[in-house]
């Protein structure tokens, strides 16, 4: 009979009584279930086997063979309470696809752990990520988790990518923060930590990397406290600490857990042995038993439930494991407290914990509320948070369904665009690998075809009327019937790109055309005086990328021209000016007077809108919303070109004190004088430049400090602080991205190698006349006097 079933997964995997044989074999001979994992199937027998070993592995694998059935449905066909959508976020080598590599292992999905040194994880699929060794792509993936659907996406951790940690936070239920042991909190943790906290995302938190000869646990919870300001809930206590690290004590049911794993590679890590902590484990025992007090009583402190059930018995000792678990669940959904634990990913320690852990205390799809939700009643809404061109399928477009129910063939709104487009087909998400489904419930990941026209942070809905009634409902709120979308940051870098030839310029076009339509962040435009197109991104890396992308992707080998620093301008004086345009076109009379005032606001950022100044003279308090709408176009359209060499304007506030329009006169009209407007205030109050500086932090070790502290001194640096961590000496300081230029290349030639930095955008900060005359002759060529 087994080589019955073998033989049947050569074939079409799918019909009916292949996996009712499968099942009967598997009941029979449960340990079948380890041969099968070394055979390449389909996925859909990957998923069957997958949730097969998970039953057996937990010992409740009961009634199979109506298991079988609704396994051929996996992926949509869920209870919505036992899914969970988690991400995983953290610094750059934290252990985020180990980790998550680990993770689809022990569910059983896959057979082999993948590693990222050796390029063969699921996770990072792209040829750029195995060859760097790091992620650059969100990648999402479904798996089963002891009876669990857990939709997964990997996140990178390198500051060029961070729109990929912001578009999926967007979208995401719960997300897992990874630390290194070694290193506690760092500069890309912080940054992630914030965009979740923009979503208000409820985490748990992972110190990895335990067995690292410098991992310090409570240096690690100390930076938690002090940098994340965020209370901890220790769940777990590691047992030894670097090459001693050996396993964890769980707090709650006080358990100790140990792995004995002398080769990671040969050792999977999933048979452990389980005891009861008792006095005979000494400081250990007495340790527990301290930090599992002062648990109960941050939870006492934290929940209100656990804390009256205390105060009413009197006493700790009649609680249960069960009302510990219900307090965690309640704060992390709060987010008042952050569970913690620890382990070792690479070494394959402690990472089943981490999954029962998601499965425990994050949220589901049902216990996340959306304010915008209530404008949609039960109807369809979905929000588009990332789009992948695909050779054969075209644009895949990653969605969230917020509510309702999306099929195959269905007609869909597109609130953003103002246009109905029909999906083609609909698949669920195995990172580069992709599963086809008939349907999908709220709360589901999907991937739909056929949507030419939408981009990320795109709303769909139902039909034309669901967002009608939206705005209806929305219009005395004076909100818009559109989500909440996705955070874009400003490209910093930006350098002009060419074809080799002419016969490659339509190929590089549309090689553009869809990177720009993936990734938000890179930026493409035609200089108008050099006739060059340009391409801005995040950094040197993601630049790097995106040309390495369009060689092999699209058989393009384009050339990139020397980086440039994207800076900004701002006014120097506020000023105050009217402009009249009053013109006769096509036989009819457009005539507007405009009054716009202008003033610097340090910190104020992109202006979002005009400020509206209403008073008895001016009847700007009845102005008609399509008037508003066109001064704020015309507005826009002044601000992003700066008079002083092109760049946007920001820091400024923009005040609208007057505006007459006589009857018939155009839109394009109101647009144009406000625009006309703008222009001659930024020019006549007087602009300057602003330059991006980042927040630059530097690993090296005592001897190369003073060169590393000497060579940023000539960058134009401030030192912030500088921190031991045992030998190694960590520089934080603030730096203007024009200094940072081949600053990896410089770095290693000063330390002979063994320093290492990471960086994340600081702000934009006013530069003296020197520096500003300086950076203007590099752009322009020539010298201002």
């Amino acid at each position: 009979m087994g080589l019955g079933v073998l033989a049947a997964f050569k074939c079409n995997c799918s019909s009916s009584w292949r996996y009712f044989r499968l099942t009967k074999l598997i009941s029979y001979n449960p340990k079948f279930l380890l041969h099968l994992r070394t055979f390449t199937v389909c996925l859909e027998t990957k998923l069957f086997i997958s949730h097969c070993y998970q039953n057996v592995k937990s010992r409740c694998f009961q009634s199979l063979s109506s298991i079988s059935t609704s396994l051929q449905g996996q992926g949509v066909e869920q209870k919505v309470d036992l899914i969970r959508n988690i991400g995983i976020i953290a610094h750059i080598d934290a252990g985020k696809t180990t980790t998550t590599e680990r993770m689809l292992y022990y569910s059983g999905f896959t057979r082999t752990m993948g590693e990222v040194h050796e390029g063969d994880t699921i996770m990072d699929y792209m040829p750029q990520e195995r060859e760097r060794g790091i992620t650059i792509t969100s990648a999402a993936i479904t798996f089963p988790w002891k009876g669990y659907k857990i939709n997964l996406i990997d996140t990178p951790g390198h500051v060029d990518f961070t729109i990929e940690v912001e578009r999926s936070l967007r979208v995401l239920d719960g997300a897992v923060a990874i630390l290194d042991a070694s290193a506690g909190v760092e500069a890309q943790t912080l940054t992630v930590w914030s965009q979740a906290n923009h979503y208000n995302v409820p985490r748990i938190i992972y110190i990895n990397k335990m067995d690292k000869p410098s991992a310090r646990f409570n240096a690690s919870i100390e930076s938690i406290k002090t940098k994340l300001c965020a209370i901890p809930l220790i769940l777990q206590l590691p047992v030894g600490q670097g090459k001693s690290f050996k396993g964890i004590v769980d707090l709650i049911t006080l358990e100790k857990c140990l792995w004995d794993i002398k080769d990671p590679h040969t050792d999977d890590g999933s048979v452990f042995k389980k005891f009861k902590l008792s006095s005979v484990d000494g400081s250990l025992w007495e340790d527990a038993l301290s930090k599992r007090e002062q648990l109960i009583n941050h939870l006492a402190d934290l929940d209100d439930v656990l804390a009256e059930k205390i105060l009413k018995d009197e006493s700790t000792d009649h609680l249960k494991a069960e009302d510990l678990y219900a307090a965690v669940r309640r704060v992390t959904y709060s987010q008042s407290g952050v569970p913690v634990l620890c382990g070792s990913s690479y070494h394959n320690i402690a990472v089943q914990f981490l999954l029962d852990a998601i499965n425990a205390y994050l949220p589901s799809p049902l216990d996340r509320k959306y304010d915008f939700l209530k404008y949609y009643g039960e109807g369809l809404c979905c929000l588009v948070f990332k789009i992948i061109h695909d050779k054969q399928k075209g644009p895949l477009s990653f969605v969230r369904v917020y509510s309702g129910k999306v099929e195959q063939g269905q007609k869909i709104y597109n609130v953003n665009r103002l246009q109905t487009e029909k999906l083609a087909r609909m698949y669920c998400p195995y990172a580069d690998d992709f599963r086809e489904v008939k349907s999908a419930n709220y709360g589901s990941i999907v991937v739909l075809t056929g949507l030419k026209n939408v981009i990320t942070g795109d709303t769909l809905v139902a039909s034309h009327q669901v967002d009608a009634t939206a705005e209806q409902k929305l219009l005395e709120e004076g909100e818009s019937a559109v989500s909440t979308g996705i955070q874009v940051p400003d490209p910093v870098f930006f350098c002009s790109i060419e074809a080799p030839s002419l016969a490659y310029e339509k190929q590089l076009e549309y090689a553009l055309q869809c990177l720009q339509k993936e990734d938000p962040t890179f930026k493409v435009h035609l200089d108008s005086d050099s006739g060059q197109t340009v391409v801005s991104g995040m950094g040197e890396l993601h630049l790097e990328v995106i040309k390495d992308r369009i060689k092999i992707e699209y058989g393009v080998e384009a050339f990139l021209g020397p980086l440039q620093v994207s800076y900004r301008e701002t006014v120097n004086n506020s000023r105050q000016e009217t402009m009249e345009l009053n013109k006769v076109l096509g036989g009819m009379k457009h005539f507007v007077k405009i009054t716009l005032a202008v003033k610097p606001s340090l910190g104020e950022g992109k202006v979002s809108k005009v400020r509206v100044v209403p008073d008895k003279y001016n009847e700007l308090g009845k102005i008609r919303t399509d008037y508003l709408k066109a001064v704020n176009n015309g507005v826009e359209q002044s601000i992003n070109c700066g008079p002083l060499i092109g760049f946007p304007v920001i820091d400024i506030q923009i005040a609208l004190h007057c505006l007459e329009v006589s009857p018939r006169t155009s839109l394009a009209m109101i647009s144009a004088a406000a625009s006309q407007c703008i222009h001659s205030i930024l020019k006549n109050a007087g602009t300057q430049l602003l330059e991006p500086v980042m927040k630059v932090e530097v690993e090296t070790d005592e001897n190369h400090l003073s060169q590393v502290l000497a060579d940023l001194s000539q960058r134009r640096s401030q030192i912030q602080e500088i921190q031991s961590r045992e030998e190694t000496r960590i520089v934080t300081a603030i730096t203007p991205l024009a200094e940072l230029k081949k600053y990896s290349t410089d770095l290693r030639t000063v330390t002979s190698g063994t320093a290492t930095f990471s960086m994340e955008f600081h702000c934009y900060q006013q530069m003296s006349s020197y520096d500003q005359q300086k950076a203007i002759e590099e752009i322009t060529g020539f010298v201002q006097f």
